[in-house]
């Protein structure tokens, strides 16, 4: 009996069944550096204990994307070591932060399956919890990835779940002691407050960052994440490396800093797709909409939802007239974060 795991194919997905994920993660210092490092990432909040102390943090938290790739990679073998491509995400929440020490898990629940029509691949919905070493939840989101079927014989019954289009503002948990009355713009690097941003505004962030093939893998090492699509180029017909997905997020996330600097933290993720595959030689550019402007109880602090999008291409273009995305864009991210009023 062969003792290696060769992943889950999508036969092998049955709707309510729980995957309790290896290995846990204690987090360090040395991944803040190494998220620098991969990232033009210069949030204040999360690069400085002093700047954290003085918004009512206790120190300085991790970056949420980090929290968000340690507990999304933990997934992979369980989930998506067969995938073709992971699709698209809803219903994220940010629960609590984490900061250097804690011990992140992740576990997921199987909520969805449909064979696509090919008969050769199917879509894989799963509810992804993670946990600190207290076990209290970190962050929670549904994420659906298209997997490979071992073979051509018959495939579970269709369950496709009912996801919400976004977390409403009310549902938007901002981390205890979080105070913004007294916020240092001058120490965070740009002067613009929720106050400042209009609903429908397109802010073009300007700058761009060439994908590098040995980055894209120090990522994919780094969170754990063992999908073959990343790592082996043989496993896809045209012989390339595809550049993981959560790559592409923090870059278009740390290029967002230009025009968005004080869109601190990310407290909820209402949707996101994958809109074109992206590898090493592509310059990735990021532009951002203003979708909504919300109030929350903590003082000084608002919320503001942001489409962020990544692209090859020009900012403010997303769609074609045919209604699909535009050939240029890599990433469609709908997400809620925290600023200053």
């Amino acid at each position: 009996m062969s003792k290696t795991n060769p992943g889950r194919f999508f036969e092998d997905y049955n709707v309510g069944e729980i995957i309790i994920h290896a290995v846990p993660r204690t987090i360090s210092g040395g991944e803040r550096a190494m998220y620098h490092a991969l990232y033009p990432a210069r949030s204040a909040l999360f690069s400085s204990d002093e700047f954290a102390r003085a918004c009512g943090l206790p120190a300085s938290p991790m970056d949420d994307l980090a929290t968000f790739h340690t507990v999304f990679g933990k997934t992979v073998p369980d989930v998506s070591l067969n995938a073709v491509a992971n699709l698209g995400y809803a219903e994220g929440r940010w629960h609590l932060p984490v900061y250097p020490g804690d011990t992140l898990t992740s576990e997921s629940e199987v909520i969805g399956v449909k064979q696509n029509s090919n008969g050769k691949s199917g879509v894989v919905w799963v509810r992804t919890t993670g946990r600190n070493q207290s076990d209290d939840v970190v962050l929670s989101y549904v994420r659906w990835v298209m997997v490979r079927k071992r073979g051509d014989g018959a495939a579970p019954e269709p369950v496709i779940p009912e996801l919400a289009k976004v977390v409403s503002a009310d549902q938007l948990i901002v981390p205890a002691g979080l105070d913004f009355s007294g916020y240092d713009f001058a120490l965070a690097g740009e002067p613009h407050r929720l106050s400042d941003y209009a609903i429908g505004e397109v802010i073009d962030h300007v700058d761009g960052v060439t994908v590098e093939e040995a980055e894209h893998m120090l990522a994919t090492r780094l969170w754990q994440n063992t999908a073959k699509v990343h790592f082996d180029a043989t496993n896809r017909p045209d012989g390339k490396r595809l550049i993981y997905g959560g790559h592409v997020i923090s870059l278009a996330r740390a290029l967002s800093f230009n025009g968005l600097a004080n869109a601190q933290m990310i407290v909820a993720l209402n949707g996101g797709a994958h809109a074109s595959p992206c590898f090493a030689g592509d310059t990735v550019r990021a532009w951002s909409e203003v979708l909504d402007i919300a109030k929350t109880g903590a003082p000084g602090v608002g919320a503001v939802r942001l489409r962020l999008v990544a692209t090859k291409g020009a900012a403010g273009v997303l769609r074609g007239e045919d209604g699909k995305y535009d050939p240029d864009v890599l990433l469609d991210l709908d997400y809620w974060a925290l600023m200053p009023v």
